[in-house]
């Protein structure tokens, strides 16, 4: 492709909405445009990197035995009121009408399509295992959509589901999938940390997350450097640090007066944060939720909304706190049985004789003991994991870690098969819901996150496999020699099956090597009087300090070597 014709063109100065490495590096190369807040166009450069992931995703996916096929973006509302995912994914569904007023959404997802396709089409065990996945176009109403391709509203998602007769086949099958993404990100040139995670709105038994490394990521990671445990931050455990225990004293109410904290309270009593209790209230799908945990931790609101099975959940405001009869920073779990539903975190029995709330203002109370002083409806983990934390498993250290969520799959089971009546009759002609698997890559996400991971000052460093081309000719000079040189070379290369980026353009040299970097094909060939001079063509991989000249003749068995 001449670069004199190629649709779009570089940017000098960054453009003010871009905030991360990838927006701004993606813009100024000329590989998108936004349309509207979230919505991007790809130019042909960054069409030709995003069909080259796809065509990744496709040979992995067909390795495992995917079968390719397309489902509809717009879906019957119905089939998400089956599942009742209809108002439990909220504001993000985007929902319309037909001219028949028959209610619609845009898809985040296919579960509810694929498996009423499932309910119509198996009958018997004989027609399982299978999986089946799609490319296709998604549509979410992020509220915060931020970073370009990382969080965009529409977007490209490589999406998968496999049915299975049983359980165990499905924990068969699993690994396989999992063997699958580590090759996709490995062969796209992302580096990637697989993370237990929380399976959230899709549900099932179990799942993982595929996290780039990004200082820019959205997400926190946990990770252990003994026994290389590693999960996202909202379904991390860790080992809880024992507080001191002794025996049992009487409660004893005391003045603190002005102190509302647990700052204020351990500071002004003269105890550690690890000695008291901490009272905080949420508001529940409209109820208010008392929650109790040790005043050094800190509440996982993932792990709360999941512990509640809520879809809903805010922290309560301090007029709501009031209304209710509670005083704001006083607040204790002590006489509190039957006024709310509470939940505590499991820290509360790692310790003894703690300082809480006393449900007065100006007056705490000391020697807090559960389960003599006080009850909770459920007692469960609901901690965040912070950095310098011990690994539960092995007791090492865990760190924490920005990253930027690739790929998710999951261990769905019968979730959606039961709630929406998609069965199969089993070898002793029983029904049996179908049991699924299910398996997302956001194609777009993924590739900004390569950009996040191999750029430099001056612009991308494109791995080979997914470079909207592989070679870059430059041309220096308008003589005779260089122009007929240089679209030699772009002809005889282009014939051998190379993908050719031909910069023709009447610019000067500093503009050509400017927007080559940019643009970051991985190898590019210089033509001009210097190097001709010297008997050949400079040749410098993007990565490169700096290049070699090599003869004309050598110059295809030399690019053999580096992109073969």
């Amino acid at each position: 492709m001449p670069l004199s014709r190629l649709f779009g063109s570089t940017l000098r100065e960054v453009p003010t909405e871009a905030q991360m490495t990838s927006h701004q590096l993606l813009l100024r190369a000329g590989m998108i445009r936004q349309v509207a807040t979230g919505i991007y166009s790809y130019l042909p450069l960054g069409w030709r990197v995003l069909r080259k992931i796809e065509g990744i995703l496709r040979e992995e996916m067909n390795n495992i035995g995917g079968q390719e096929m397309r489902m509809p973006s717009a879906q019957p509302a119905d089939l998400w009121q089956e599942t009742g995912r209809y108002s439990e994914a909220g504001p993000v569904l985007a929902r319309f009408r037909d001219r028949t007023q028959r209610e619609l959404v845009l898809g985040i997802t296919h579960e509810e399509v694929v498996t009423d396709l499932a309910r119509r089409e198996i009958s018997s065990y004989r027609q399982l295992p299978f999986m089946v996945y799609q490319i296709q176009t998604k549509f979410r109403d992020e509220p915060r959509s931020r970073g370009g391709l990382i969080r965009a509203r529409e977007f490209t998602m490589k999406d998968g589901y496999s049915f299975h007769g049983h359980r165990a086949d499905l924990d068969d099958y699993y690994p396989k999938v999992f063997q699958a993404y580590q090759n996709i990100f490995r062969r796209c040139g992302s580096e990637t940390v697989p993370v237990e995670a929380d399976p959230g709105l899709m549900g099932g038994a179990a799942s993982h997350e595929f996290m780039a490394l990004s200082d820019s990521g959205e997400d926190t990671l946990v990770m252990c450097e003994g026994c290389g445990y590693a999960a996202n931050a909202d379904s991390a455990v860790a080992k809880k640090e024992e507080g001191a225990r002794k025996p049992q004293r009487p409660l004893e109410e005391i003045a603190t007066p002005g102190m509302a904290t647990i700052e204020e309270v351990a500071r002004y009593l003269d105890v550690t944060p690890q000695e008291t209790l901490k009272a905080i209230f949420y508001l529940v799908q409209g109820e208010l939720v008392f929650v109790v945990i040790r005043g050094d931790l800190e509440v996982n609101e993932t792990k709360l909304a999941n512990a509640l099975d809520a879809t809903e959940l805010r922290m309560a405001e301090h007029e709501e706190v009031e209304k209710a009869g509670i005083v704001a920073g006083y607040a204790s779990p002590v006489g509190q049985a039957g006024n709310f539903r509470t939940l505590a975190d499991q820290s509360i029995n790692l310790g003894s004789n703690f300082v809480a709330g006393a449900n007065k203002a100006g007056y705490h109370l000391r020697n807090v003991n559960y389960p003599r002083d006080f009850e909770v409806d459920l007692l469960t983990d609901i901690a965040t994991v912070q950095d310098g934390d011990r690994c539960l498993r092995c007791g090492a250290q865990l760190r924490t870690a920005r990253g930027i969520e690739l790929g998710h799959i999951f261990k769905l089971g019968t979730k959606y098969s039961q709630l929406m009546g998609a069965t199969f009759q089993d070898s002793d002609g029983q029904n049996q819901p179908l049991v699924m698997g299910c398996y997302g890559i956001g194609a777009g996400r993924l590739m900004a996150a390569v950009v996040e991971q191999c750029h430099d000052d001056n612009g991308i460093i494109w791995p080979l496999s997914i470079a909207p081309y592989q070679v870059h000719i430059v041309a220096l000079g308008a003589e005779a020699d260089i122009v007929d040189t240089a679209e030699s070379l772009y002809l005889d290369l282009g014939a051998g099956g190379y993908e050719i980026l031909y910069d023709d353009r009447d610019e000067s040299a500093g503009v050509k090597f400017n927007d080559a970097d940019l643009i970051g094909i991985p190898i590019r060939l210089t033509v001009g009087s210097r190097s001709l001079s010297a008997g050949g063509v400079e040749i410098k991989r993007r990565s490169a300090a700096k290049a070699d000249v090599v003869p004309l003749k050598g110059i295809e068995a030399t690019l053999q070597e580096m992109v073969h």
